[in-house]
């Protein structure tokens, strides 16, 4: 990576979608980025839009805010519509929630889903973690961080009880990514 590189989280008030910025923007600062973020819900938080922004740069960052997302992570259709006009055109990616989303065509965009709602259901018995498994599965297509420093920041900022969950939920997510681009 280099440069600059804006992503977005999107979704519904709680899918965990705040708590995925957290750990993609922490995982950066273990890596020694300059990383930016921001956080927005909708009027009522639960079940009304919501995002996260987190940028990447080889150097300091002089406005905080993202302008175009290079990524966009979408796991509501109500976001995918909103956010999906915002990627930038041919080197863009938006990564979505298959199941979840339906993609539009025609757009000058690379899409890639993955049933992370579905595996996270299936193979955690978890609906909670779909989150994290999409965040695992953004590290392996596009390396934007390692998976490594995905890992501590997971082991820092969610509590001890949930651990193992989490994990795995990441672990998934990164082998949902690689037969997603295979």
């Amino acid at each position: 990576m280099s440069g600059i590189t804006q992503v977005r989280l999107s979704g519904f008030g709680g899918q965990g979608i705040v708590l995925a910025g957290l750990l993609l923007g922490q995982a950066g600062v273990f890596e020694k980025k300059y990383v930016a973020g921001s956080n927005f819900y909708g009027a009522q938080a639960r079940g009304s839009e919501c995002k996260s922004e987190v940028i990447f740069s080889d150097g300091p960052i002089d406005f905080p805010h993202l302008t175009i997302a290079d990524i966009l992570v979408s796991m509501s259709q109500g976001t995918y519509d909103i956010y999906s006009k915002d990627v930038r055109e041919k080197t863009g990616l938006i990564l979505f929630d298959q199941g979840q989303v339906t993609p539009r065509e025609g757009l000058a965009v690379n899409q890639i889903g993955v049933p992370a709602t579905e595996h996270a259901i299936k193979k955690l018995k978890s609906k909670q973690v779909s989150n994290i498994v999409l965040l695992g599965a953004l590290v392996d297509l596009t390396r934007i961080i390692s998976p490594g420093a995905g890992q501590k920041a997971i082991r820092l900022h969610v509590s001890k009880r949930f651990l193992p969950l989490n994990l795995e939920a990441f672990r998934l997510g990164t082998k949902l990514g690689r037969r997603a681009h295979g």
